[in-house]
């Protein structure tokens, strides 16, 4: 394949993502509560998630700690692979290659692929569902609204919530994997903490909320 194909086809794609982010984006500006619960998502929803997190962990049995301390480390791999990504291949935000972009809240000219609110949205999602489908189905319902609000306030491009996506899938099914070496090293963990706070462990790692 020549340059000069190559070239077209990155254009052809980015001319994709952008006409994609102006068709969700444009979606703004029309209704102040729309507007508003946009906002509130893509500012408050980790925090939502942190607060799941902590229920699961303060309610459920062992197995249910486990599965938030998994969840917690899937997010926590999954933002250090947004990282390495964004200094690998930087891509400006729409607004600072769009200048006609009004964006709702106000955001650093960092990089905007991949987003990283939406990485962390589904890496814990992503690993809530596949040990406990009951809890983890809202909870990729509620990555899924964080990751179109982002593009709906206008500080990410649809590709890097896609981008998200793809990070957080890989890297819960990699931990997945890895489930019989991790378990002992979190398995440790609960059992200090139980013996901290003076719970009993009662070895329940049948069921979970």
């Amino acid at each position: 394949m020549s340059i000069s194909r190559l070239i077209n086809k990155k254009v052809g794609v980015k001319g994709m993502n952008y006409q994609l982010f102006q068709s969700i984006h444009n979606l703004s500006g029309h209704s102040t509560i729309l507007d508003d619960v946009m906002i509130f998502f893509t500012n408050y929803a980790l925090v939502l998630y942190a607060l799941c997190l902590l229920g699961i962990w303060f309610l459920g049995s062992n197995k249910s700690k486990r599965n938030a301390l998994y969840a917690l480390g899937t997010g926590i791999v999954a933002l250090v692979v947004n990282i390495i990504i964004s200094k690998i291949y930087y891509e400006p935000r729409p607004f600072i290659t769009h200048h006609d972009v009004h964006t709702l809240i106000k955001h650093a000219a960092d990089a905007s692929f991949p987003s990283d609110h939406a990485t962390g949205s589904f890496a814990i999602a992503f690993a809530i569902l596949v040990r406990n489908r009951k809890i983890g189905v809202p909870m990729i319902i509620l990555a899924v609204i964080t990751g179109f609000s982002r593009v709906w306030v206008g500080v990410h491009y649809p590709f890097d919530v896609v981008a998200s996506i793809i990070v957080a899938a890989i890297v819960t099914f990699i931990i997945l994997k890895l489930e019989r070496f991790l378990n002992p090293i979190l398995d440790a963990i609960i059992k200090f903490y139980n013996s901290l706070f003076g719970r009993k462990s009662k070895g329940n790692y049948k069921k979970s909320i």
